[in-house]
């Protein structure tokens, strides 16, 4: 499904004008289609039918309360990592009991945060934690529900920032020494093992590393139920990756197979953690043309969107897409896209070839995942406002920052 397309030469995202978005509510703004994000939670329903299941979107991709808020109503749950993405779940309508808590850093206030909101499951990182935990849990007179993070080793072919399941990643226990950490949870009067959990990198374009974790992940259970440790649920992650560019996204009907070969006839709960795969085709960037400045080795345009509204070319040296929003029969120029931020690596996009007029829109595609999350108030830049459309209505679900709002918090000292 592509929500995206052009009515004489202008692009619409539903049925609605960016043209017109721009004109209201100005640039850059950071637009999402509802019906791309609800058929992409329903391809992953779609997957694992007939499998006892929880889809558990992932937080940090964008939290947008109006985004959780829809994929509450459709029944997901949420994979978070902060008190901060606890709190944005609850105030969004999603149920506690569908919230699994990761991260290698939790603070004992976010744990009593949880605890007290009673979420489905904490997934432990490391026997530290396991421990203070338990301690925690037996202060407020709790049990934590726990489902142990093991790192797998498995190579997921992916960028080395979002790779997640090698022996070097700072996620999760060796496999290896996860047995030894479960008889030592089993023992704890603060714990209840529930689960295990499993999550090798993202933007993952290949599905035969997911289904070597899965299967070393399988084996682990087998080796834990012979000990008499039973699990409720087995969390595979989430990580599959979208098309940005030229890759080839796995296929949902490939991915079925895999599960349903290795989970049909087992009683424990499947639980998937998809992020980027749910939002980040759902969203765009909209930015306005200010400047073309043409130079002797290398052409310049120069829009209004910065590496502090979209962080991943500069952090990943990723690729979106920019196309423009009106075409007309002008020429292309060979150019880098770039922003008004003081840093040479404040780029959108290097090496294109663009039809380039200043005052005119541009849409950065692919934009939805690790776009506004990631975004920052760097050259105190106040933040996007951010748009979602279903069919023709437009919905505000985040005001533009101000100046006044930048420095609310500050405070002179004489």
């Amino acid at each position: 499904m592509n929500p995206l397309h052009r009515m004489d030469g202008r692009l619409f995202l539903e049925e609605v004008s960016l043209e017109e978005l721009a004109r209201v509510y100005g640039t850059p703004l950071y637009v999402y289609s509802q019906a791309a994000l609800t058929e992409a939670f329903d391809s992953y329903e779609r997957a694992l039918a007939g499998l006892p299941h929880l889809i558990c979107y992932a937080v940090k991709a964008n939290g947008n309360l109006a985004i959780l808020q829809h994929f509450a109503r459709l029944g997901a749950g949420f994979d978070i990592v902060s008190g901060g993405e606890l709190a944005r779940v609850l105030r969004a309508g999603g149920q506690a009991a569908k919230i699994v808590f990761s991260g290698v850093g939790k603070t004992e206030a976010e744990m009593r945060a949880a605890l007290d909101a009673g979420i489905r499951c904490f997934n432990i990182e490391s026997e530290s934690e396991l421990s203070r935990l338990n301690r925690v849990a037996k202060e407020m007179g709790r049990i934590a529900l726990v489902s142990i993070r093991v790192n797998p080793d498995v190579d997921p072919k992916t960028h080395p920032y979002i790779s997640t399941g090698l022996k070097q990643n700072k996620f999760g226990i060796p496999i290896g020494r996860a047995q030894p950490l479960y008889r030592q949870a089993a023992s704890m009067d603060g714990i209840e093992i529930v689960g295990v959990d499993c999550h090798i990198g993202s933007q993952l374009t290949d599905l035969a590393p997911i289904a070597d974790a899965i299967d070393r992940v399988l084996d682990l259970v087998g080796k834990l139920s012979s000990i008499g440790i039973r699990l409720k649920h087995i969390d595979i992650g989430g990580g599959l990756g979208i098309r940005y560019r030229d890759e080839t996204p796995p296929d949902m009907t490939d991915f079925r197979s895999i599960l349903i070969s290795r989970f049909r006839g087992r009683s424990e709960e499947v639980i998937v953690e998809p992020g980027r795969s749910l939002v980040g085709n759902a969203g765009l960037l909209l930015t306005r043309i200010e400047y073309v400045k043409r130079g002797d080795t290398k052409n310049f345009i120069v829009v209004d969107a910065a590496m502090n509204d979209l962080m991943r070319p500069s952090l990943y040296d990723a690729f979106h897409d920019i196309v423009p929003v009106c075409q007309s029969g002008e020429p292309d120029l060979p150019c880098d896209v770039v922003g008004p931020v003081c840093e040479t690596g404040d780029f959108i996009g290097l090496n294109r070839a663009i039809r380039a007029r200043e005052g005119e829109l541009l849409a950065v595609l692919s934009a939805g995942a690790y776009g506004m999350s990631m975004s920052s108030n760097y050259n105190s830049r106040p933040r996007s406002a951010e748009v979602l459309v279903n069919k023709n209505k437009i919905h505000l679900i985040r005001e533009r920052e101000t100046i006044e709002g930048l420095m609310a918090g500050e405070r002179l000292v004489y």
